[in-house]
């Protein structure tokens, strides 16, 4: 019997993506912004698509299905119920969303099949079938299909796809039953881009920025939050007050009424952050969290599963995963590590494998991601052309050598490029396009906040860590693999705050020296954890032994291989270029070392960081 390809693709909203499913397992997965260097890139995702057919070795025609993850018709429909329930508030952002959806989006079957057959270099009719999976739906499969558990409750929690905002359903073997779920304009995603939007921060990509400076804030503005701008029940279901929000009639996300609430207009892009700032985001922060747990507590009690899933764009709310890991009733979770649109890809051809065709799934306590190492990979030729392109000067050292050279490196304070095997899929660098440095370091987080990366000061960096060694730095005993988990420093490698310390607020505690190891600890004594897997990431997890046996410390910093507002780098030419455009003092690509200081002179101008726009 012949293998059954399946193409999943999402697109023309945020973080356009393809995956390719050959019997129900991954080929591959990528993001459509990785290959044209364009950030949340929403495009017809084809650089994507023509990586997935080649890396599976298939062509377009010989597809069984080709899906898309979600349903725009029914997207329309709400849109246009919207515009009319809100007339004449909403008729500037009707005009504005119109022409796009009459011309494009209303005609996407259409479009989806020339932009498919023109790729495949084939006729619209030769194409296979092409089928159209719910938004959510989509969501909900990549969380379970792809999970250890053999039956789990799924929450998918997002701003809002076609109708839904937040849904809850039961995965069992290869069935995912909806159970209820809350619509449009009710939505825990636009609440917390309603307050990324207010702090001055960027929709649909500074969420992180919010949670990052929560902890540096006081949520003193948790019970208006509560009291005025959501309803939220015991149960964990809520609905906001529409007469603050602007999303629904206008083309910004808050208005002059939520001005009034707050104390004043939106902080300006690219201002100083003040203190206020800061205590919103611990606010929104601790709402968030309280929404979250609250539903996971009711998911618990309806379906009475010991394992929860998790996907849509505030699963990648690690600091709300890690409460319900710690205090919430289930055993484990388990969340889908490309969260966000670019993961409704995977999902929808999940769906079309198991509940379509009726395959059934194979579980053995390991989830199908595969370390989410889904990307395009470079051999040692492809490495080699792509820097002699550029003039760089570089060594190929064997393993043997290599390793103990970057763990001595590391520990001398240099900063290191790692690009090695295959890319990640989603928003995280997992150890194969990262950015590395010593977490003992007390000047590593600002070196890397300002020389390498040129963003927020205040901005924290995760920790990689040996898997058998995460619960001897942090109170967490579980894997996680995807950096999706915040967990508190250990006790004993904290080092105590003086009663002068205590005294500082916000900004101020930012250079003081929290732990062992400050480069990972953030001011809450919290880190993003990452654990490191041998079966996933031997390369990594080889480097990270070597430094363990160096320096007795099993853990390394790791940050995305890109500067602000780039995607994370792809090839060793992305990799090459992001290396002169910084002050990182290493690269080193698969077995290619090279050193900054033996490089030719980097004759591009100052003007490069206009090339991406700020996040």
């Amino acid at each position: 019997m012949s293998d059954t390809n399946i193409l999943g693709i999402s697109a023309y909203y945020h973080d356009s993506a393809a995956a390719l499913l050959r019997d129900g397992e991954i080929v591959a997965a990528a993001q459509q912004e990785r290959f044209t260097r364009k950030k949340h890139d929403a495009g017809f995702p084809g650089d994507a698509i023509e990586y997935c057919l080649r890396e599976g070795n298939v062509d377009l025609t010989c597809l069984k299905h080709i899906v898309f993850y979600d349903k725009p018709l029914v997207k329309f429909e709400r849109l246009l119920e919207t515009y009319l329930s809100y007339a004449p508030k909403g008729l500037q952002s009707f005009l504005a969303a119109m022409p796009i959806w009459l011309k494009e989006k209303l005609y996407l079957k259409t479009t989806l099949r020339r932009e498919l057959a023109e790729l495949g270099n084939c006729k619209v009719s030769e194409l296979p079938q092409l089928m159209f999976a719910e938004h959510h739906q989509s969501h909900a499969a990549s969380a379970f299909y792809f999970s250890p558990f053999q039956k789990a409750a799924v929450l998918c929690l997002d701003g809002v796809g076609e109708w839904a905002t937040t849904s809850a359903w039961l995965g069992e073997n290869n069935q995912l039953t909806p159970l209820w779920e809350i619509d449009f304009p009710h939505s825990l995603g636009l609440l917390y881009s309603a307050f990324t939007y207010y702090t001055g921060f960027k929709v649909n990509s500074g969420e992180y920025k919010l949670m990052g400076l929560a902890p540096y804030g006081e949520p003193k503005y948790k019970s208006l939050i509560l009291d005025r701008l959501l309803d939220l029940k015991e149960d964990g279901t809520f609905k906001l007050d529409m007469q603050y929000f602007n999303y629904c009639t206008g083309l910004t996300m808050t208005n002059a009424k939520f001005d009034e609430l707050f104390g004043g207009p939106p902080r300006k892009s690219e201002s100083e952050v003040s203190q206020r700032e800061m205590d919103i985001a611990a606010s929104i922060q601790k709402v968030t969290e309280e929404v979250v747990l609250r539903l996971s507590n009711t998911l618990h009690k309806e379906t009475g599963t010991e394992y929860l899933c998790l996907a849509g764009g505030v699963a990648l709310n690690c600091v709300a995963n890690g409460r319900i890991l710690r205090e919430g009733p289930f055993k484990d979770i388990w969340i889908q590590p490309a969260a966000g649109d670019a993961g409704g890809a995977l999902g929808a051809a999940a769906i079309a494998w198991h509940e379509y065709i009726g395959s059934a799934r194979k579980v053995n306590g390991t989830d199908a991601m595969r370390g989410s190492y889904l990307g395009p990979g470079f051999t040692p030729q492809q490495i080699r052309e792509q820097l002699d392109a550029h003039g760089a000067k570089y060594s190929e050292i064997a393993d043997e050598e290599l390793f103990p050279k970057l763990a001595e490196l590391l520990e001398q304070e240099n900063v290191i490029g790692w690009a090695q095997g295959r890319m990640e899929f989603g928003p995280r660098a997992l150890g194969a396009r990262s950015i590395l440095g010593d977490p003992r370091s007390a000047k590593m987080q600002s070196l890397m906040n300002l020389k390498i990366k040129y963003r927020e000061s205040f901005r924290p960096f995760a920790p990689s860590v040996l898997d058998s060694q995460v619960g001897k730095y942090f109170e967490q005993d579980s894997p996680s693999p995807y950096m999706l988990i915040v967990a508190p420093v250990r006790e004993e490698h904290r080092i105590p705050l003086t009663d002068e310390q205590q005294k500082l607020f916000g900004i101020e505690r930012l250079n003081l020296k929290r732990s062992e190891l400050p480069a990972i600890t953030h001011v809450d004594y919290s880190a993003r954890v990452q654990t490191v897997h041998e079966e996933t990431n031997p390369r990594f997890h080889r480097l990270l032994r070597e430094f363990d046996a160096r320096t007795g410390c099993g853990m390394l910093v790791n940050t995305s291989f890109n500067v602000r507002g780039e995607p994370i780098v792809c090839t060793p030419a992305d990799a090459y270029r992001c290396f002169m455009r910084t002050e990182m003092d290493y690269l080193v690509i698969e077995n290619f070392l090279l050193d900054k200081r033996n490089q030719p002179a980097w004759d591009e101008i100052e003007a490069w960081q206009e090339e991406f726009e700020l996040d």
